[in-house]
């Protein structure tokens, strides 16, 4: 499954794919949310543009946004705060499946 839900939070199980045209959700990759990130991943400059692009995406502060494993690498786990926008995407990508592609 590419997420898990508790009471406060979520975590994704994220597939990265650095140095991409545009910051954008691809949909569904095997278990994981691909996500394409702008940066490249040199000295941790994807896994900083990813925390912002879900700030941005969610309405978060970035303080709610953590990656919980696999920063030197393109799979992921990343917890984010639990709300109303988090639960909306994700029944919204789970309807449409992997056409469910947003970008910022």
């Amino acid at each position: 499954m590419w997420y898990e839900i508790s009471e406060d939070f979520v975590i994704f199980r994220i597939k990265a794919q650095p140095a991409s045209s545009k910051n954008e959700i691809a949909g569904i990759y095997g278990d994981s949310l691909k996500v394409k990130i702008k940066a490249p991943a040199v000295e941790g400059a994807a896994n900083k543009e990813l925390v912002k692009f879900f700030s941005k995406f969610f309405k978060l502060s970035k303080s709610d946004i953590m990656i919980l494993s696999g920063k030197n690498g393109k799979q992921k786990r990343v917890k984010v705060l639990y709300n109303q926008k988090v639960d909306m995407f994700i029944k919204n990508i789970i309807k449409e499946g992997k056409d469910a592609g947003k970008s910022i």
